[in-house]
């Protein structure tokens, strides 16, 4: 269970018009958590919204591409204006490439704009909403990972390089993050069964997909504090045991485990 109560306190998330992030929102709202909703239909946020405010909570949607700098501040003000201090962030807006080819046979473009989807996004986001964490001396960041991240996959290059660059995001901020108490994780769900994973040709023949619920049962919990002590690290949500996790925290900070880091040769490895 997790340690604190979200009563009172303002949410974020992005890409909550459908799939994980609707879901993530909902429960979030369903625990007295306000939230904002970001994404770039106006139609199935109104959706979100409607089933956030049935769960008890309030809410604003706010229509915005976040590879938009200007499109993003001024969504993250609305939600300021509209429902205080933004508490929690949750980078959840993604995209997949479109074909499982080799990166040589991609549609230049398309690769493009996962990348910039799932990296710059983030960054716009975190841009927007860091400096007032930092300044009040708290927040949450949960970004929406991927296995993709940690492993080479040579049919979706696109998808696997900007959740690799998403990690490092996280890892190159959490230190100094850290000087100000605010935490930054990444949560990979494992294969959940939604839109986009079910236009992905090596899901087609999936007949045990990731359970959805848990999937927002562990993001309400890192909202509540669960896992700050897991700060700045990846954590698969789909494959862990939690109880673990949390129980070794120490540990995996003191070995630097959980991030991605160049394997040394030997101990005669100049980079080691």
């Amino acid at each position: 269970m997790g340690t604190g109560s979200l009563a009172g306190q303002v949410g974020l998330v992005t890409g909550a018009g459908r799939g994980i992030g609707r879901e993530i929102a909902v429960g979030l709202a369903a625990e007295g958590m306000a939230l904002g909703l970001i994404g770039r239909t106006h139609a199935t946020l109104t959706e979100t919204l409607r089933a956030c405010v049935r769960h008890g909570g309030r809410g604003v949607a706010v229509g915005a591409d976040v590879t938009r700098p200007g499109s993003v501040r001024e969504a993250v003000r609305t939600v300021e204006r509209d429902l205080g201090p933004i508490d929690l962030l949750v980078n959840n807006a993604g995209q997949v490439d479109h074909a499982e080819v080799p990166l040589w046979e991609t549609d230049p473009n398309q690769w493009w704009q996962v990348v910039e989807t799932n990296l710059r996004g983030p960054y716009n986001m975190l841009r927007s909403v860091l400096p007032g964490m930092v300044g009040r001396g708290r927040g949450r960041v949960v970004n929406l990972n991927s296995g993709f991240a940690v492993r080479p996959d040579g049919r979706y290059t696109a998808y696997a390089t900007s959740k690799g660059a998403l990690l490092r995001l996280s890892d190159n901020i959490a230190d100094s993050l850290a000087a100000h108490h605010v935490v930054v994780l990444d949560i990979s769900p494992g294969a959940i069964a939604t839109d986009m994973t079910a236009r992905m040709p090596m899901f087609a023949d999936m007949k045990e997909w990731g359970s959805l619920p848990y999937t927002v049962a562990v993001v309400v919990d890192a909202a509540r504090g669960r896992f700050d002590a897991l700060h700045g690290r990846f954590v698969h949500a789909g494959r862990d045991n939690l109880e673990s996790l949390v129980a070794q925290a120490e540990e995996i900070a003191r070995s630097d485990a959980r991030t991605l880091r160049l394997r040394a040769y030997g101990p005669e490895d100049p980079l080691a």
